[in-house]
């Protein structure tokens, strides 16, 4: 296709089909799985298209390995829809012994638990989100994640971004959702991700498995937890903020969660908990995060003229983007996000583990007032890391190998005491 943007993700689902016997592509609707499959597929099938979708039925009921028939890879977009061509996969990929043989592409998570065999070793996982600032083109790219981790610095003249706090606002408002790249207006741009939330709270939280769910209090759900994204903000919280205008048990609520998260839309943040603190000091407790920032601005209702006289809110949905194009640029090294946050105030945004055991201490800062706070943070978090091992003689910490104040400001440099100080819209994978 030849108006298709590269995604991150390109060379990491090329590496797992010559490694794997089929690839499982799985992230939130419009994210553009299909479209990245099709880069790579050299037949495929759509499960969902109205007029083949009865025939594909009865033939997966009654020989599904007929949809597999077709040049490989072949691509079966949507395939939950007839779940077992999962086994029929599994089952084609174990006799032909090849590699590349299929991608399989899904909206939602699927219970593996009523299938033959998981597919462990045969049918590999790849995890797509919407699409980064530098895959928009927004980012310039400046700075490299995975070479400031292979190198530990940047360049001596530092970094530049051109993006401003509305272009900022604009980009998170909007979302990483490709289709809202190919509207002309920004008006038409803004209405994806408005038309995605409604789509969620009308229809896909009940097409998911078949349950019937409450409009009403799925828009409320999501709203509280738009109030509260990028906090440490309790269940029982949000359950009592949807409660002052619907009623809704605890059982209830965390149904609707554990839908929502199935369908790629809520992404928490799991805590970090070194041995630098006693245990009652470190929370524990996941941070609130959505897929997309643009699903937080759509469940609050707002646009981007609200920010005009509310920025302090905008901070906090700075953070989810922050999020969401961290998890792009690091998925390609295996990395994976946690956060820091102790009951003295000590914290870290975010903390970057790589498979090797190198990792990243992160704050995010939207202005350049903020940014000497955030270093600070993150050089008492490397103290106290110094000071357990000084007393350790067992099982040491590593050191952090770098520490990233990750900015909403132009400039980008390295501090006197090492922080890195990087603008968001100069960051790459």
């Amino acid at each position: 296709m030849s108006n298709y943007i590269p995604r991150i993700c390109d060379e990491e689902l090329s590496l797992k089909l010559e490694a794997f016997g089929a690839v499982h592509i799985v992230g939130p609707k419009w994210c553009g799985k299909t479209t990245t499959a099709k880069q790579f597929a050299r037949s495929y099938i759509e499960m969902q298209d109205p007029d083949k979708r009865d025939m594909y039925l009865e033939t997966a009921k009654i020989r599904p390995s007929g949809l597999l028939i077709g040049e490989n890879p072949r691509l079966i977009d949507e395939w939950q829809i007839a779940p077992n061509l999962w086994d029929a996969v599994r089952v084609s990929v174990d006799r032909r012994g090849e590699s590349g043989l299929y991608i399989l592409t899904g909206s939602n998570a699927i219970d593996k638990s009523s299938m033959m065999h998981t597919g462990i070793g045969r049918i590999d996982t790849l995890v797509m989100y919407p699409m980064s600032l530098f895959e928009t083109g927004e980012s310039n790219g400046k700075v490299s994640l995975s070479k400031l981790f292979q190198t530990g610095s940047m360049a001596e003249d530092g970094c530049e971004s051109t993006l401003s706090v509305d272009d900022l606002i604009f980009a998170a408002c909007r979302g990483g959702w490709p289709s809202s790249l190919q509207k002309r207006s920004r008006k038409a741009q803004l209405l994806v991700a408005q038309s995605y939330f409604e789509g969620l709270c009308r229809e896909d939280i009940s097409n998911l498995d078949g349950i019937r769910r409450d409009e009403t209090a799925t828009r409320l759900l999501l709203r509280s937890y738009a109030r509260n994204i990028s906090t440490l903000a309790s269940n029982r919280t949000i359950i009592r903020d949807i409660n002052t205008n619907y009623d809704m048990s605890e059982t209830t609520y965390y149904e609707y969660i554990k839908a929502l998260k199935k369908l790629y839309v809520i992404q928490d943040v799991e805590a970090w908990c070194p041995a630098i603190r006693s245990k009652s000091a470190i929370q524990a407790t996941e941070k609130k995060e959505f897929v997309d920032p643009s699903l937080v601005v759509a469940a609050l209702g707002i646009n981007p003229d609200y920010f005009n006289l509310d920025l302090k809110t905008f901070g906090f949905i700075f953070e989810t983007l922050c999020i969401r194009d961290l998890k792009i640029y690091s998925n390609v090294l295996g990395g994976r996000l946690s956060y820091y946050h102790d009951r003295y105030g000590l914290e870290a945004d975010a903390v970057l583990h790589l498979r090797d055991g190198r990792y990243a201490l992160i704050e995010f800062k939207l202005g350049s007032t903020d940014i000497d706070e955030g270093a600070r943070h993150l050089l008492e978090i490397e103290r106290l890391i110094s000071v357990y091992n000084e007393k350790e003689t067992q099982t040491r910490l590593r050191a952090p190998d770098l520490k990233i104040v990750i900015t909403g400001t132009q400039y980008g440099y390295q501090r006197p005491d090492g922080v890195f100080v990087i603008p968001i819209g100069s960051l790459r994978d």
